[in-house]
């Protein structure tokens, strides 16, 4: 009996076979997670407060099987350079984003009214 070392990726053991197999499941998860966000987005039986939560739930759950199934990165110990790459770029990206809108918000926040930058023109 083989045993799955722990944190390993669908598709990616030595005993398993190579093929479009795992990248079917994978489509098949990402096909019904599309969907289901589709539903969410425009069906009237979810609370309408509660529809960003559950599309960022939706959209952090098709993240993680796209990582999972096509990517094939993993926790496990020989996929630690994969991880801390993904997580690097994760990083940078955040950072790029959190820092343009903390910019863009101290930019209007420091920026004159409009109806006083109208009259310096006159």
């Amino acid at each position: 009996m083989q045993v799955k070392a722990q944190g390993e990726a669908p598709g990616i053991g030595p005993h398993e076979p190579h093929g479009a197999g795992t990248y079917l499941i994978g489509l098949a998860y990402a096909v019904v997670l599309t969907v289901a966000s589709f539903w969410a987005a425009t069906t009237s039986f979810v609370y309408a407060p509660a529809v960003p939560v559950l599309l960022a739930t939706l959209a952090i759950a098709q993240m993680g099987v796209h990582v999972s199934f096509f990517l094939h990165i993993s926790s496990a110990p020989d996929q630690a350079n994969n991880f801390l790459a993904l997580a690097f770029g994760v990083f940078v990206t955040a950072l790029i984003v959190f820092g343009s809108m903390m910019i863009m918000s101290h930019l209007n926040h420091n920026m004159m009214p409009m109806d006083e930058l109208m009259k310096m023109q006159r």
